[in-house]
């Protein structure tokens, strides 16, 4: 190729996680230095644009993923596991968060890649990840010394079956504020600046989640996208109810709230969640009430996720089984397993928690996935991204 040294080419994967999608970057291939290393993969992406056209970012939270990757800094990991949620309208790489259907993805390429050796009839990978100082175990199941790759294994919101990656994460209780209960209360009124309150529970596993009644908030619970996303009053709600969280458990400033977005700041995150009822999916799959344990609509970055995140997932079910929180009062069972009610169909996932003094301890959540490689080769970066970052370095 004829580029006359006009183009950056960096090995790149891009990989399906669950009902996730994007890039698995070596830490190594890219620059050393973090600002520039992320105006790189934002050009990579094609962000800020709505629907990266000039990238490979897919314009949707979903499909702007991001997990940079490299040996492992934990003496019990194969692999270290960053990740980035890239904003597809903002200039901005969130790393406060994290992605447990990506996850997945990086699990089967470690395998792929050689980091661990196969095992049968299943390899466990230990990834750490960088963001919540947590390791995660994934099982990628083995037969024959190959990697097994067809099954039938289904999760809504993916085509198709595939062998079943189940994850598992130890100890996920408290991962960003250390406490499972950051509040020490399984429900809070939060008050809002035009006066309104609302209950909400906040649970911190996996992911800071706060959740709160569809009644509350004048919704049934089993909206689908255009309903949610198209109605900006209810979003406006349930941002300022975020907000308001995220402040009382230190994860947002005061003085922060007035450029707060689901793009700047994506924890913590909000789910409007209600009982069992039957509705149709996005997928036109009908939802029987018998089929799940609670219903639940979760938003990520100002709009909703089109299934449900894993790491969502795990905190709802860990909140389902601490008496008093709003979960726990909807959900039908109470037990480990939750089947969750979410647009594309059902999600199924598991915590065991047990009361350690004033809070809870997660001592372990687990969940079914699926992933996939999807293409292997180089992203193209136009070498102008670093000169113009040394152009500002020089100013």
């Amino acid at each position: 190729m004829y580029d006359f040294g006009q183009i950056l080419k960096i090995p790149t994967v891009m990989m399906r996680g669950g009902t996730s999608k994007g890039l698995i970057l070596r830490q190594a291939d890219l620059p050393g230095d973090p600002k520039l290393r992320d105006l790189v993969i934002l050009r990579m992406y094609g962000s800020p644009d709505s629907n990266q056209i000039d990238g490979l970012g897919g314009g949707t939270s979903l499909t702007s993923k991001l997990a940079l990757v490299g040996p492992p800094s934990h003496p019990d990991a194969h692999i270290d596991y960053t990740f980035g949620q890239v904003s597809v309208e903002s200039n901005v790489i969130d790393y406060h968060v994290t992605c447990g259907n990506f996850v997945t993805a990086v699990g089967l390429y470690a395998v792929e890649e050689g980091y661990v050796p196969l095992k049968e009839p299943v390899t466990a990978v230990r990834v750490f990840n960088t963001n919540t100082k947590k390791l995660i175990i994934t099982e990628i199941p083995v037969k024959n010394g190959q990697i097994q790759y067809e099954g039938d294994f289904t999760i809504d919101g993916v085509p198709g079956t595939s062998a079943r990656i189940m994850l598992n994460f130890p100890d996920s209780g408290g991962t960003f504020t250390d406490k499972t209960l950051p509040t020490g209360r399984p429900m809070d009124i939060v008050k809002l600046p035009d006066g309104r309150e609302f209950e909400a529970s906040i649970v911190d596993c996996g992911n800071v989640l706060v959740t709160v009644r569809a009644q509350d908030v004048g919704m049934q619970g089993t909206e689908l996208e255009s309903e949610i996303n198209g109605n900006r009053e209810l979003l406006h709600t349930l941002e300022s109810i975020r907000v308001e969280c995220g402040i009382r458990i230190g994860l947002i400033r005061e003085e922060e709230r007035a450029g707060v977005t689901g793009a700047t700041h994506a924890l913590p995150k909000i789910a409007i969640v209600a009982s069992p009822v039957g509705y149709t999916a996005g997928s036109d799959k009908v939802v029987s009430p018998q089929d799940i344990d609670i219903v639940s609509r979760y938003i990520s970055m100002g709009r909703l996720h089109r299934a449900h995140a894993v790491s969502g997932a795990i905190a709802l079910v860990a909140a389902a089984n601490i008496p008093g929180t709003i979960p726990n009062q909807l959900a039908k069972a109470s037990g480990t397993g939750i089947r969750i009610g979410h647009p594309s169909g059902v999600l199924y996932a598991e915590a065991t928690v047990e009361r350690v003094g004033n809070d809870w301890a997660v001592t372990r959540a687990a969940n079914g996935r699926t992933a996939r490689r999807l293409i292997e080769g180089y992203a193209h970066v136009p070498v102008s991204v670093l000169r113009k970052q040394e152009e500002e370095l020089r100013a």
